[in-house]
């Protein structure tokens, strides 16, 4: 990354918009409202240079329209499949995009699931995964089937273990008390939840993550594990003979928890 970093914005009441920039020009990720944008680079000191957008909820594009305005000629990057206002380039798998001003360059990773447009930005050891993973957590199936989350959620997992994952809502205190009901005796999730209760006791955030930390204590990334395949039978009272299956479960166990 050099002179390159990554800063939350935080918006709404648990929303990051990832802020990219160098010392001069910046990238956004996700703004689902422009004055917080628009209020970091001014005290920063900071152009912004254009947006990427990882699908169609309003929390994540609402702010397009202002910063546009704001900042014309801006590129704002989003998934081809859908309809998203606003976009100058749309994206798809295994396109690559330029970021102007930071001259980075980032792959496109479709991800269905949360939703049929999803995308995920990779490149530069960092992964903006929109809501397609949390920490200790997946993102709701609005639009897609658990097949094509679980999928997606292995496509994530196949990038190197020390990439940097940076998703969009502060949900890991809810989703690590999930995660200890399926995976009470995971003892790297134990220690992961006193730390992450630390942080958030001292109002820093728990983001971003590691791949390798999510291999570690995701229960939505460890369906082939015997005691969450064991607790997701005992809750749904029946045989789960393969990982699609309990995954299914494990979301359905999360959306009712």
């Amino acid at each position: 990354m050099n002179d390159k970093q990554v800063s939350p914005i935080p918006a709404f009441t648990d929303n990051y918009i990832w802020c990219l920039h160098d010392t001069h020009n910046c990238w956004v990720v996700d703004p689902g409202d422009a004055e917080p944008v628009i209020a970091f680079c001014n005290a920063n000191g900071l152009i912004l240079k254009g947006i990427l957008i990882t699908h169609h909820h309003w929390d994540h594009t609402g702010g397009i329209e202002q910063l546009t305005q704001v900042y014309p000629d801006i590129g704002v990057l989003g998934p081809d499949y859908g309809n998203i206002s606003g976009l100058t380039q749309r994206v798809k798998q295994g396109d690559e995009v330029e970021l102007a001003g930071l001259d980075m360059t980032f792959q496109v990773i479709e991800v269905p699931g949360h939703t049929l447009d999803h995308v995920a930005y990779y490149g530069n050891g960092l992964v903006f995964c929109g809501d397609t993973m949390f920490s200790a957590g997946c993102g709701r199936l609005f639009e897609g089937t658990p097949q094509q989350m679980l999928h997606s959620l292995k496509k994530i997992m196949q990038l190197p273990e020390q990439t940097v994952v940076y998703c969009t809502h502060e949900y890991t205190m809810a989703n690590l008390k999930f995660a200890l009901q399926v995976e009470p005796n995971n003892q790297q999730l134990v220690e992961y939840a006193q730390w992450a209760k630390k942080c958030r006791s001292q109002g820093k955030p728990t983001l971003p993550t590691t791949i390798k930390q999510q291999i570690a204590i995701n229960p939505f990334l460890r369906a082939q594990q015997d005691e969450i395949k064991h607790n997701a039978e005992h809750y749904v009272g029946r045989s789960l003979p393969n990982e699609d299956e309990v995954f299914a479960a494990v979301r359905h166990w999360k959306d009712n928890f």
